[in-house]
């Protein structure tokens, strides 16, 4: 295990260090002069080359992305030019209520997914699995940003259940003082992840159903109840674990659309009002986050697999 995991480790370093060339790459094809960008259309020649000579825009591109990537391994993300904040301690501020909102809306999801995704591959074509299905496959294809807008209507104006915009607590814990405000962002993000975790789950029951050692404890005599959770469970989720480190940057995506839809103050509004101001060091810290969440949720997801299950670890 400790040399299947320095190999991943390694993988990681290298893929990592791929997503913050092609990240800063492509931002700097986007914005070829950052001065006139922060300094404004009105800002003079003079100031806007004074602006890229203190800051180093003069420099060749490469020269600047070593620079850059210098910074990065001394955990200097860069300063906003618009909040003239520190972008380190920026998402430091908010990532946390962005995180807690993320933990929520998941655990919610596979709370719900899980025990329904086994019940419909228990009761294959019955009228049960084919109406789970049929709403998954109707949530799937649902923007997130709809589903939240239906859910506005429905329980804030409607029965005035929820309020309609999120708790605006610093905090991240708000999600579990008060979850009366933060009903509906969770489940809006719960909603879209169980669409997918339910037929994924539903997909690998089928498939260990029809396995030996099923049929083997039912020929024992073993109560039903006791197959599902001791011997179907952990098996059947072994995709799903794999599945939810793949999303948790499309988790981080649902983010962006939910935080700006109630307005929660997280990494996702932040981002959003980053590129309205075009605050380029905010939106290259964002992306390379989203980047790193991309490769810690597939290393987890690896590791979590091949500790459940050994054969893994020795097909690698």
């Amino acid at each position: 295990m400790t040399w299947y995991v320095v190999r991943r480790l390694a993988i990681c370093f290298l893929v990592l260090l791929g997503i913050s060339a092609a990240v800063f790459f492509l931002l700097h094809l986007v914005s070829e002069n950052p001065g006139r960008v922060v300094l404004g259309q009105r800002a003079s020649p003079e100031a806007v080359a004074d602006f890229n000579q203190e800051h180093g825009f003069d420099r060749p591109v490469i020269v600047q992305y070593i620079s850059y990537l210098g910074q990065l391994l001394q955990g200097d993300l860069g300063r906003s030019y618009k909040l003239n904040e520190n972008v380190g301690e920026l998402l430091r501020q908010n990532a946390g209520r962005s995180a807690m909102l993320s933990l929520a809306g998941l655990v919610l999801a596979l709370l719900i997914a899980i025990p329904l995704g086994i019940l419909q591959a228990v009761r294959r074509n019955s009228l049960i699995d084919r109406g789970a299905t049929a709403v998954s496959y109707v949530l799937y294809a649902t923007p997130s940003f709809l589903l939240g807008l239906v859910l506005i209507a429905v329980f804030s104006q409607s029965l005035e259940l929820f309020p309609a915009e999120a708790s605006q607590s610093r905090s991240p814990w708000v999600v579990f003082t008060d979850p009366r405000a933060m009903a509906l962002p969770v489940i809006t993000l719960a909603i879209t992840s169980v669409a997918v975790f339910s037929q994924y789950q539903r997909s690998a029951a089928l498939d260990q159903l029809g396995q030996d050692y099923i049929r083997v404890a039912r020929a024992k005599g073993l109560p039903e109840r006791l197959i599902l959770t001791r011997h179907l469970l952990r098996n059947a989720c072994l995709p799903l674990i794999t599945l939810v480190g793949t999303l948790i940057p499309t988790i981080l995506a649902g983010n962006l659309i939910v935080e700006s839809l109630f307005n929660y103050p997280g990494l996702g509004l932040l981002f959003l009002n980053s590129l309205q101001r075009e605050d380029y060091p905010v939106l290259l810290a964002y992306t390379l986050m989203g980047g790193v969440l991309t490769v810690a949720g597939n290393f987890i997801a690896d590791i979590a697999v091949a500790a459940a299950d050994r054969r893994i670890e020795l097909q690698k």
